[in-house]
């Protein structure tokens, strides 16, 4: 339904999601359907956004994407548009706690980010401890038999997976 331009429109996005087209605003009507576990793994950094999506049965990780980006406002907007591509059950945030598990000032920045996040998705938004993800994707490039070189963005896209996987094995299993 099509209103006045400063009225809110709503687009069904899907059978539960609907798109508000001023704003690019996710709406969730139905977040908690239990045999859809679709998430999406974020390690946010402040030039590169590394992403990770779950399968639908909450399994597996895999690499999505590695995001470029000049500001938290053009990672935001990123963000949304792979939010409704993939139109996810749930988002997973790598937290960086310190060696002994206990937040720090890059905690912080992660919740300022979070709380933009919420601004625009309404489903839930976990935050998953991220230590020694980086070091874990470089590892796993490494038993692949590569190099890690200048490409940085596949460090930030593993560290995603690592961190989506640690909160998929998490997850209760019916």
């Amino acid at each position: 339904m099509r209103t006045e331009k400063s009225k809110t429109v709503l687009i069904r996005a899907n059978s539960d999601r609907f798109v508000d087209t001023n704003s690019s605003n996710v709406y969730h009507t139905c977040v908690n359907d239990k045999y859809d576990k679709t998430f999406i793994g974020i390690d946010y950094g402040n030039r590169r956004i590394g992403l990770a999506k779950s399968d639908p049965t909450g399994l597996i990780a895999t690499g999505l994407k590695t995001l470029q980006v000049s500001s938290v406002k053009d990672a935001i907007l990123q963000i949304t548009k792979v939010i409704h591509e993939y139109n996810p059950n749930g988002l997973v945030v790598g937290y960086p706690l310190n060696s002994v598990g206990e937040k720090n000032q890059k905690c912080e920045e992660i919740d300022r980010f979070i709380r933009k996040l919420e601004a625009i998705y309404s489903g839930p938004i976990h935050r998953e401890d991220e230590r020694h993800s980086s070091e874990e994707a470089v590892d796993i490039i490494h038993k692949h038999g590569k190099r890690v070189g200048n490409n940085k963005g596949r460090i930030d896209r593993l560290a995603a997976v690592v961190i989506l996987q640690r909160f998929l094995d998490e997850l209760p299993r019916e």
